[in-house]
């Protein structure tokens, strides 16, 4: 169980980080809900509530260093803890190279590995103080053999990944585990891409082993969970894919 921790999660409001958020919550932990829409933050923090979890909700745009210190402040505020960092939130744009605009790249950059950099820096010395947690969201995206249209999204996850296996070998020493995973899951960011990429989309689906898309709360935010947990105390540096077997990390 995790009561009594507490967790703050990027991109909450919806989706992937909602479903990390419940999972989270299920077991006891105390929630920051941050987003962009602080409607939708606030609405996810009401779920969480009425399953007897504690939670607020914060406004957060990942791009701003202001709002990250925000948001960070107003959990230590309300919980007097951080356990859990989960930095999910990440602007995708997806397109051939010459397509993509520097500003484009640039908020890619800004939303994905900067933002990550910058919060986990901050979260820091509560994460040493409670010997917690980071889990970084990536993609399988990174691993696809046509790169074609995914050149951007890929190479900002990569930046993550190379952030989170640095930080596990830095931090290790004070108690703080790093992982990430890269989650396929049914979120409304999916949906959207299926709906404009239908074949594509199609094939998509049949390349999963398992045969499914899996869900934001039972199949993702239940592993993290899991992850979060003292029976996985020995596990960090690690990139996991949770993609019902489509992938191959190696």
């Amino acid at each position: 169980m995790l009561t009594g921790k507490t967790a703050l999660i990027t991109g909450g409001g919806q989706g992937v980080g909602q479903g990390i958020a419940l999972a989270l919550a299920a077991k006891g932990a105390n929630i920051a809900v941050t987003g962009r829409t602080l409607e939708k933050c606030e609405t996810s923090a009401e779920l969480i509530r009425k399953r007897g979890a504690q939670a607020i909700a914060v406004r957060c745009d990942v791009k701003s260093e202001a709002d990250l210190k925000n948001a960070l402040d107003e959990t230590i505020k309300a919980f007097g803890r951080l356990d859990i960092l989960v930095n999910n939130a990440q602007q995708v744009s997806l397109g051939p190279l010459i397509s993509i605009s520097d500003e484009e790249f640039n908020a890619n950059f800004q939303s994905g590995p900067m933002a990550t950099f910058r919060l986990m820096k901050m979260a820091y010395p509560h994460l040493k103080d409670s010997k917690g947690h980071v889990i970084n969201l990536l993609s399988s995206v990174m691993k696809r053999w046509d790169m074609r249209r995914y050149g951007v999204y890929g190479a900002v996850k990569a930046a993550t990944q190379q952030i989170t296996r640095a930080a596990a070998n830095e931090w290790g020493p004070d108690g703080i585990r790093v992982n990430a995973i890269m989650p396929h899951a049914s979120s409304p960011a999916l949906a959207n891409w299926m709906a404009k990429n239908p074949d594509e989309a199609e094939r998509f689906q049949k390349s999963i082993p398992l045969g499914y898309v899996g869900d934001c709360e039972d199949d993702i935010g239940a592993f993290v969970a899991m992850m979060c947990m003292d029976e996985a105390r020995y596990l960090s540096g690690q990139t996991i894919g949770l993609d019902g077997g489509q992938v191959f990390i190696g």
